[in-house]
């Protein structure tokens, strides 16, 4: 659905007025590589995808907020002086919880407007529909208010609705990729410093097949926890070896060589082998993908969910099988888990040619064998957050 027609949805839904909408858009993202790692002092490789949520807005003269969307029949209707009085455990808090942050920084939202978001991204799916729609919603009213709009603030004020308002502890990956995304190309974070750069993705021929497993993620806050944990330890005892060590992944895999026999429990040293050379396989990723070697890339990728299968153990059967049998596919260069795991999404790269073959045997054999049906979004690298032409 293109902007037109979501405007024109949008004036089916509140009516004609003398004053033009705007409209904005926001990406959802997938992380290429670089899993469990940013709590570690590593660096994530997140990229902004080509479809996301577009928002729709248009200003009131009554100070009253409405809120609906093309996807979700629940609807909000605010006045401006009780913005974030109320949660009510709908998708709407996350745009009010936007509201609530721009406030705290200055820039309240005093006037009213009519806000219609018309969302592409699967719900559930590990996609970041959720920091899509935050991302828009701060970039949206911003723009509408007159004020700067510092993508990397939008982020963080993102991040801070979720975590405060909404109440889900998430980190600034989402919203940082959906926020600073560029066309083409994948974005090298350290998520505790927020130092970034662009880095190229000339995916040329091939295209990111993201495949969602179906598989619920009903392990996924314990066993993160209890990864943490490990982490955690394997930290204290390889200070022995390096006193000023404050991350796991400011060590290199040769110095881990020589480190590796102080982690007597061979659990936690193979949580430290997976972070150390998942953190060393982010930074060969930049090369490969800045000398456009997607082969290379390609080989990183199912390194990465190896080493998450068998190092980390947070894949789960059913991400197995789906990367399994994407790398069947002869135009498969890599394929990989993506996201916290025991459920959710497989990222691969495969060339046009083989996608469709991809999506249909791919999809068949999981189900035989998991009894699942999965879904398939194939996609680019697209643009972080943008206010769209209104013509």
């Amino acid at each position: 659905m293109d902007a037109q027609q979501i405007k024109q949805m949008f004036i089916q839904k509140f009516g004609e007025s003398a004053v033009a909408p705007r409209v904005f858009h926001a990406p959802g993202r997938v992380n290429l590589i670089g899993e469990h790692i940013d709590y570690n002092g590593g660096y994530v490789l997140p990229a902004a995808l080509e479809f996301g949520t577009t928002l729709v807005v248009r200003e009131r003269e009554d100070g009253v907020i409405r809120l609906a969307s093309t996807n979700l029949p629940e609807e909000a209707q605010i006045k401006v002086d009780e913005i974030g009085l109320n949660k009510t455990g709908q998708w709407t808090d996350y745009p009010v919880g936007v509201m609530v942050e721009l406030a705290r920084r200055g820039y309240p939202v005093s006037k009213g407007y009519d806000l219609f978001y018309h969302g592409e991204i699967p719900n559930g799916a590990g996609l970041s529909s959720s920091a899509s729609i935050e991302v828009v919603t701060g970039y949206g009213l911003l723009s509408m208010g007159g004020y700067d709009r510092d993508t990397v603030q939008i982020a963080l004020l993102s991040q801070a609705a979720e975590n405060n308002f909404v109440g889900v502890n998430c980190g600034i990956m989402d919203q940082f990729a959906v926020a600073n995304g560029k066309k083409d190309h994948a974005i090298l974070l350290m998520c505790d410093t927020l130092e970034y750069k662009h880095v190229p993705f000339q995916t040329g021929s091939y295209k990111l097949v993201i495949g969602n497993t179906n598989k619920r993620r009903g392990l996924v806050d314990s066993k993160y926890n209890e990864r943490r944990e490990q982490c955690t330890a394997a930290l204290d005892r390889l200070r022995s070896c390096k006193a000023d060590l404050n991350y796991l992944a400011e060590i290199t895999p040769s110095q881990f060589e020589d480190y590796k026999s102080a982690l007597t429990d061979e659990t936690v040293r193979n949580r430290a082998q997976h972070v150390i050379e998942e953190n060393a396989r982010v930074l060969a990723s930049v090369e490969a993908l800045t000398a456009n070697d997607l082969q290379e890339f390609g080989r990183l990728m199912n390194l990465s969910h190896d080493s998450l299968r068998d190092l980390y153990e947070v894949s789960c059967a059913e991400l197995d099988v789906m990367v399994e049998e994407a790398r069947k596919i002869p135009g498969t260069l890599g394929a990989r888990m993506t996201g916290a795991g025991f459920g959710g999404c497989t990222v691969s790269l495969v060339h046009e040619d083989d996608v469709e073959t991809f999506v249909r045997q791919v999809g068949e054999n999981y189900e035989a064998r998991t009894g699942l049906k999965g879904e398939f979004y194939v996609c680019g690298v697209g643009e972080g957050v943008e206010e769209l032409s209104s013509n």
